[in-house]
């Protein structure tokens, strides 16, 4: 009998098919303290919680019987998911539950910016009768940016298009084929941003999509474009949006995030006529608190019952004999996803991993989630090793996975090519005895560069005295070069250069770069 223990009120509803299961007993209690959990956490198989109660190392060191932590929600800050991969303790999230909750508040805070709906309330229990004022716009024949074409703004987008609108997207991994199928025109950030009556952001926080808006996108803007904001505080520059309000260039803000939360008393947002705010609502509905809870309750029993299961947000157990073998390629493999990634335009297709020597012997599957993760993580939120998989594959991303037991050079050599529309990149490494992790080749070109750090790469004519332009450009900037690898298959044809720096290259010296009639292209890569 597995004994799982329920806290933070979480509905019976939302774990009713735990109740219901013959090989679970299920215990409910709420508002224990640390010390208090600790001391009766040993009796349980598996944890639910929601964010109140904080899953810490000194819980699950007490949970000896501890198979899964379940959080009822997204966000699993309250655990400690090192402690639980160093333990073997699957943590698991509910990422869809709350989709349609979050889907519809977007369109109700649309909807609200479209016809002043709450200053039109606030007037009129206050006693004045004003028709004038509030003289609103339709959906109808709107472009609707759409900033974000995951689970949530795929949704944003089908209803828009029931309002008759017309629906410019934006994604990192949105194929077009995938934005026709969601009736949806591909643009870019600030090609969205010239055109569109609204615009809506569904993307997560990362470092890449912080400020997705800011100065220059307001500049750019459609005059009278509105905003809205139910994903994460911070893609969308707060200061800058209020300056855009000023200026007359966006008429209308809506949001239901900050960047500090909550907001302090004095936030231009809070006194502001024509931006609407919300208390972080996205999943606030009783179906999207029972959704999550299901989904839990779910892949609880599934993992309690030794069957396959999903969501899971840190590393599952491999048998010992393979991990001892992958383990010292897990960090190469996630640095070429992660630099290869950041070498291409456009959205990924197909993403092709080739292992070629003494690595062909095992089952090397968590290999290749390291790989898919490293590709992911720059644009996605939450990617992890369990996970990668499912969202390339959400996202249409073909995952192809070559072996042979042949290497011409390298005992083990791990090649990695994203293909998209346009392009075709590839990246392959091993690991060098004294030396560590090795980048290897860079797409036809083969060099010796160690992944880590600040590195610049740079496409070019083989011709003499590029180095020296580009060594003197970033001299000039105070941008030191730490080491530098040139590879090239014929004199005078088209070659590469990679550099390592001491610190990044400003865009602004990227651009200068840029500028050199000899160089093709120039791409910072950070790890």
């Amino acid at each position: 009998m597995f004994k799982v223990l329920v806290m933070d009120g979480i509905s019976d509803m939302g774990i009713q098919l735990l109740y219901d299961a013959p090989d679970v007993e299920v215990e409910k209690k709420n508002g224990l303290s640390e010390d208090e959990l600790v001391a009766i956490i040993a009796d349980y198989d598996a944890l639910l919680v929601r964010s109140a109660t904080k899953v810490t190392d000194r819980v699950m060191a007490a949970g000896s019987r501890l198979k899964v932590v379940g959080r009822a929600g997204v966000g699993v800050d309250n655990i400690d998911l090192a402690a639980a991969t160093n333990r073997g303790i699957v943590v698991i999230n509910a990422p869809d539950g709350n989709t349609i909750a979050t889907c519809e508040l977007t369109f109700a805070m649309m909807m609200s910016l479209a016809r002043t709906i709450p200053q039109a309330y606030k007037k009129t229990i206050g006693g004045e009768w004003d028709r004038k004022t509030f003289v609103g716009v339709e959906l109808r024949n709107k472009v609707l940016g759409v900033l974000g074409m995951g689970r949530i703004g795929s949704e944003v987008a089908r209803r828009a298009k029931a309002f008759g609108m017309e629906v410019r997207g934006y994604d990192p991994f949105l194929t077009e084929d995938r934005a026709e199928k969601l009736g949806v025109k591909l643009g870019t950030v600030d090609e969205i941003c010239r055109v569109a009556d609204f615009i809506t952001v569904h993307t997560p926080l990362t470092s890449e999509t912080r400020h997705m808006i800011s100065g220059p996108q307001f500049e750019i803007m459609k005059k009278g474009a509105r905003i809205i904001n139910c994903a994460r505080g911070g893609i969308i520059d707060e200061m800058a949006l209020v300056e855009a309000i000023d200026q007359g260039i966006v008429a209308g803000a809506a949001f239901d995030v900050f960047e500090q939360e909550p907001p302090r008393a004095d936030h231009p947002f809070l006194n502001n006529p024509k931006i609407i705010v919300t208390p972080h609502l996205g999943a606030s509905t009783v179906e999207a608190q029972e959704n999550v809870a299901i989904d839990v309750s779910e892949e609880v029993l599934h993992i309690l019952r030794d069957e396959p299961f999903k969501n899971a947000v840190n590393m599952p157990q491999v048998p010992a004999n393979v991990l001892n073998t992958l383990q010292p390629y897990f960090g190469l493999g996630l640095k070429l996803g992660a630099l290869l990634g950041q070498t291409i335009d456009g959205a990924v297709s197909e993403i092709v991993v080739s292992y070629s020597g003494e690595l062909t012997g095992v089952d090397t599957a968590p290999l290749t989630r390291h790989i898919v993760k490293g590709v992911l993580e720059k644009q996605l939120e939450g990617v992890n090793i369990v996970n990668a998989m499912h969202l390339a594959k959400s996202r249409e991303i073909n995952i192809v996975v070559q072996q042979s037991t042949a290497a011409k050079t390298f005992t083990n050599l791990v090649s990695v090519t994203l293909k998209t529309k346009n392009e075709e990149r590839l990246m392959a490494g091993t690991l060098l005895s004294g030396y560590g992790e090795r980048i290897v080749q860079i797409d036809q070109y083969p060099v010796d560069i160690a992944p880590a750090g600040n590195l610049l790469l740079i496409s070019h004519t083989d011709k003499p005295g590029i180095i020296g332009k580009v060594g003197t450009l970033l001299g000039t900037n105070d941008v030191n070069i730490a080491t530098m690898q040139v590879g090239r298959k014929v004199i005078g044809g088209q070659a590469i250069m990679v550099l390592t720096t001491d610190k990044q290259t400003p865009t602004d010296v990227i651009a200068q770069l840029e500028q050199l009639p000899e160089l093709t292209k120039v791409r910072e890569l950070t790890l």
